[in-house]
């Protein structure tokens, strides 16, 4: 176990693998190993659930003739190998067994992830909207403004996208509410996505976030989506900050390469911001704990 490792040096969202995710890559060994090598005392590794529907497959798991039975098939096996993995690993890395929600299907979500939750004894979950409606708007363009027509604009899919994650966040309670701001990702291509009400939305969704005890997740993707800020954007932390609302650290890695990425600069980020600590969790005598740290 790596002792020297600074307290904060935590990553609750990300460890995606090649076995368990159409796209990411390596294995869950690799990633895992890529933990150690960064430095990490404590990594959390949170794989997506699968989508209970053809409909909500991917274009690249279309291609790659995956069905949903297939995916679902996989999210068993990561089930038992995180579980595995974390027993494996316990001398050298504290492995954190979590999982990425999805809000689909919208009328039954809720009971399926809590089942998830259930059935493997997962540590904790990771909160994120990738949908709206049917449509995917963490992917490509062409589906984001499908997405956008559908709501009947820009402003109105990201007032929705920011009230389906107080409403996820209100029906699941997950530990780490997920790349706060992802409709950033896509949408500042078509328009400003900070307009006056969406600023009021994401406000709104703050304060449920604070009430419900979530922590928000500093995801490094951001940079890597070619985003000038990761998720969430500098006034969100400002605001979120003041709130007494905390962040935890997520390198959203889907591959051993990029472990811990973006980590260090998203601390100088989070200081840069006003933000002298983080939350995070990790195991002791086999129990999860939750732990605020400081960043200096």
């Amino acid at each position: 176990m790596n002792r020297n490792t600074a307290p904060w040096k935590v990553s609750l969202h990300g460890g995606h693998c090649g076995e368990f995710c159409d796209h990411a890559v390596g294995t869950l060994r690799e990633v895992l190993d890529a933990a150690i090598a960064q430095g990490f005392a404590t990594y959390g590794v949170s794989e997506h659930v699968p989508r209970h529907g053809d409909q909500y497959l991917y274009e690249n798991e279309l291609s790659l003739g995956w069905t949903v039975d297939k995916i679902a098939a996989d999210f068993e096996a990561y089930g038992k190998a995180i579980a595995d993995a974390a027993d494996e690993y316990s001398d050298r890395l504290i492995v954190l067994r979590g999982y990425e929600i999805e809000i689909v299907p919208h009328d039954r979500y809720v009971s399926i992830m809590l089942d998830y939750r259930k059935r493997f004894g997962f540590d904790y979950m990771v909160g994120s909207v990738h949908f709206y409606k049917d449509i995917l708007i963490d992917g490509p363009m062409n589906h984001f403004e499908r997405a956008v027509e559908t709501a009947g604009g820009l402003e109105a899919l990201a007032l929705r996208y920011y009230e389906s994650v107080a409403e996820m966040v209100q029906a699941l309670r997950p530990e780490v509410v997920g790349h706060l701001d992802l409709i950033r990702k896509n949408g500042h291509l078509l328009g400003p996505v900070e307009t006056p009400a969406i600023r009021r939305a994401a406000e709104s969704t703050l304060e449920v976030i604070r009430e419900c005890g979530g922590i928000l997740d500093l995801n490094t993707a951001g940079w890597r989506k070619g985003l000038d800020s990761p998720y969430p954007a500098p006034w969100l932390v400002e605001k979120a900050h003041s709130m007494g609302v905390p962040f935890c650290f997520g390198d959203d890695s889907h591959g051993p390469d990029l472990v811990g990425a973006g980590v260090v600069e998203a601390r100088d980020y989070l200081l840069q911001n006003g933000v002298d600590s983080v939350t995070v969790l990790t195991r002791e005598d086999g129990e999860i704990v939750r732990r605020a740290v400081p960043l200096q």
